[in-house]
């Protein structure tokens, strides 16, 4: 691993820790989710930002770091593959359907390296919605078949399981 994956492995789980922020439906320490994103995507790259990246793809998201602190601690590449991985919109935005339609906007102008990170995104938080919560499933499920028309600049294996899940999670609810 080099030096900057591991610092951003480092960077993410403090950050994710100092709020004890944890996953929806397991309770799990929250730092499995990125640490899942990372594996995948290096399964299909071995760029360092982009590994780094996903490790951090949360982090102005979900805590208090800023993209400015990003930049300071890993350069102005990997703050702007967070910024392009992190959701655009904000309450004030309107209703979930209009803040979705903002961040998919913001989506489809992302570096090709951050559509991979959100493909890997997507797995890890598509591999078991249906099962934890199918009512909310199904709104999910067509969010992210609309998000995936964005990404299509993204990895093209990671974007075929993305479609796979989607379209398996979508029969599973319609039994």
């Amino acid at each position: 691993m080099s030096d900057v994956i591991a610092a951003a492995a480092e960077f993410a789980r403090a950050a994710h820790e100092s709020i004890d922020q944890r996953r929806k439906y397991t309770n799990a320490p929250y730092i499995v989710h990125p640490q899942a994103v990372a594996t995948t995507v290096a399964s299909v790259t071995d760029d360092p930002a982009t590994i780094a990246a996903a490790w951090l793809h949360d982090v102005v998201e979900d805590t208090p770091v800023t993209l400015e602190q990003l930049e300071a601690e890993f350069g102005a590449d990997i703050a702007e593959l967070v910024s392009d991985l992190t959701n655009a919109s904000t309450p004030a935005d309107g209703n979930r359907r209009q803040r979705k339609a903002i961040d998919r906007q913001h989506t489809a102008k992302a570096d090709a390296r951050a559509k991979t990170v959100k493909l890997a995104d997507l797995i890890d938080n598509l591999s078991d919605i249906a099962d934890a919560d199918p009512g909310f499933a199904r709104i999910y499920l067509s969010e992210k078949e609309l998000q995936l028309e964005v990404l299509t600049e993204g990895h093209p294996e990671l974007f075929q399981r993305v479609q796979k899940i989607i379209l398996d999670g979508q029969r599973a609810l319609a039994k």
